[in-house]
């Protein structure tokens, strides 16, 4: 079973028409999208669903879960799903065939006609929708998601030959995203990553988004605090809280070591499924925290908001986040944050004023930042109204307006293959 981050349906009197009635039709291309279990998935999900609620036509291709191709309308968002196989890379994700895939992409770019692709991946659906796209002159967008550490375990990529295979999976990203019109990423650390590795073309971050209604503080302090841990079956007592999938790159092993390191009496709890979880249950045995260490495994998309609020303060160990959407979750609903030093993670961390962060691969270190926060209430509580006030910046509302005003702008330039892509010698 998985985490569910999904957002509710919107209502139906929430959406609107476009200004002078006419209403921008996106076709979203993926090759990860819910039931999956992944940031970009999600991320995808909460794109198409909010764009529908404001107002715009959306259109998802993206693999079948089930193997069977279909065409299915949730929430507004019609989605059209390809025959599929299960995938050598990670058992929630299934494989789009390929044998087929261009002539169906080309009939639904023929029967929609949309204003603008954006394609959220440029491996098989991404790169052969944009190549659909260009063929027929709309205008394709790209955000990325990528890094090639977030694949090289699931892929058993031995560590000698790991950069060479960064180089090739990166020039093969470019040779993607430098034929489309707009590329997007997450966070202003992931598209200075793009430049670094001698992407050539301007790259817009715009943030995923949170939605502030639905992560919020609790409400009536530490006694509805206990009362949300005793629903789902957590201890009451302090509480660490992270939420992900326990897979090797989110390096939970940490987050376990630090609990065993710390000098407060803490707990940690581990809501979300994944492969590595029987072997942090028996690191944690190990430790000797096995009684201070929660699974929760599967939380339903309506418990989640009550997961950080069961919470004193989140933790995240990975080095590999280009923004990462359970972190701003977790700030959103007033969180102190204790996070590795690495990527995308400093931009959501204010030092000393809405947490700390610590060197990746320090379990001392984590278990010292964990002590610092619990061991003053006062403190603690400021640290999650000042994550709260961050949280701001990433309001879903506006990533979404963003977006679509991005549509209208590369609509009405029309398409173009742009020059440049990744430069040699960086």
């Amino acid at each position: 079973m998985t985490t569910s981050f999904l957002p509710q349906s919107p209502p139906a009197a929430e959406v609107r028409t476009a200004a002078g009635g006419h209403r921008t039709t996106v076709l979203i291309g993926t090759d990860t999208y819910p039931p999956d279990v992944n940031g970009a998935a999600y991320f995808t999900a909460r794109l198409a669903r909010g764009l529908v609620r404001r107002g715009v036509r959306v259109h998802v291709v993206c693999a079948s879960p089930d193997g069977r191709p279909h065409t299915a309308e949730r929430d507004g968002v019609v989605e059209h799903r390809l025959r599929s196989v299960p995938s050598l890379v990670h058992d929630s994700v299934r494989l789009a065939l390929p044998v087929g895939v261009r002539g169906h992409l080309d009939r639904i770019m023929e029967r929609l006609r949309p204003d603008t692709v954006h394609i959220q991946n440029h491996f098989l659906v991404g790169r052969m929708l944009a190549a659909a796209a260009r063929a027929r002159g709309v205008p394709v967008v790209a955000t990325n998601h990528f890094m090639p550490e977030n694949l090289f375990d699931y892929v058993h990529v031995p560590g000698p030959l790991r950069p060479h295979a960064a180089r090739l999976a990166w020039r093969d990203l470019g040779a993607v995203l430098s034929r489309v019109d707009h590329v997007t990423t997450p966070t202003p650390a992931a598209a200075r990553l793009l430049w670094e590795q001698g992407f050539a073309r301007p790259v817009e971050p715009v943030s995923c988004g949170i939605d502030l209604a639905r992560f919020r503080p609790v409400e009536g302090g530490d006694a509805q605090r206990g009362r949300i841990r005793a629903r789902l079956g957590i201890p009451d007592r302090t509480t660490v809280v992270f939420v992900g999938r326990l897979d090797e790159e989110k390096r939970a092993d940490e987050l376990i070591r630090a609990v065993a390191r710390t000098g407060a009496d803490v707990q940690l709890v581990l809501a979300g499924h994944g492969a590595y979880r029987g072997r942090l249950e028996e690191l944690a045995a190990a430790e000797g925290v096995a009684d201070r260490v929660v699974f929760l495994g599967f939380v339903s998309h309506e418990d989640l908001p009550d997961v950080y609020r069961s919470a004193d303060l989140f933790a995240i160990a990975g080095i590999a986040e280009l923004q990462s959407i359970a972190t701003l979750e977790a700030m959103a609903s007033g969180l102190p944050v204790v996070a590795a030093d690495a990527m995308a993670l400093p931009h959501l961390v204010e030092e000393g004023g809405n947490g700390f962060l610590y060197r990746p691969g320090s379990a001392r270190e984590l278990a010292a930042r964990v002590d610092e926060v619990v061991a003053d209430g006062a403190r603690r509580r400021a640290m999650g109204a000042r994550s709260r006030e961050m949280a701001r910046a990433h309001r879903l509302e506006d990533s979404l307006a963003r977006f679509e005003r991005i549509y209208r702008e590369v609509a009405a330039e029309g398409a173009a293959v742009p020059a440049g892509g990744f430069t040699a010698g960086r």
